[in-house]
């Protein structure tokens, strides 16, 4: 039988969703232990309410960015687009930022992922960057045609507009 918050997940519009979650924060825990499972289709719909309700670096999901870091590489493009969203709203220490770095490497070099999962492993990669200018030069790699043909015309220019700031 579904909970209450599978339930909404499944049969609510987006307003209900968000509002079924910040009015019951009791199923908080269990939206994030959804998010991190591969129960679909709760499990990228959680995410997605996940990043939907939460705040700059929510100390309620402190405690999970390791587990959102094992996680996130075995779960399909839009579940992981929706993971990396949440990840890049909280405030990382160094050593996961290093991880979700090459996490991102990782998926962006995927040619086949979709394009919307890689963009948002850019933006990653480059929000890390910002912090860190000695991972600046990787940027410029990511950018060679190969890494760009199977894109968009539109997304192309998204992404070298994002990348301008680090050339020359």
């Amino acid at each position: 039988m579904e909970s209450a918050l599978e339930n909404i997940l499944i049969s609510g519009y987006k307003d209900d969703m968000i509002s079924f979650l910040k009015n019951s924060p009791n199923y908080y825990d269990e939206a994030i232990q959804l998010a991190l499972s591969d129960n679909q289709p709760f499990a990228w719909r959680s995410a997605w309410l996940l990043f939907s309700c939460m705040e700059n670096n929510d100390q309620r999901l402190t405690k999970y960015l390791q587990n959102f870091l094992d996680v996130i590489e075995l779960k399909k493009d839009g579940h992981q687009r929706e993971l990396l969203k949440i990840l890049m709203k909280m405030k990382l220490k160094s050593k996961h930022e290093g991880i979700l770095f090459n996490i991102c490497m990782n998926i962006w070099e995927q040619l086949g992922k979709s394009p919307s999962v890689r963009i948002t492993a850019l933006k990653c990669i480059i929000q890390i960057v910002e912090k860190h200018d000695e991972l600046a030069e990787e940027i410029t790699f990511l950018t060679q045609d190969h890494y760009l043909e199977t894109l968009s015309p539109g997304v192309k220019r998204s992404v070298k507009q994002m990348i301008a700031k680090f050339e020359g």
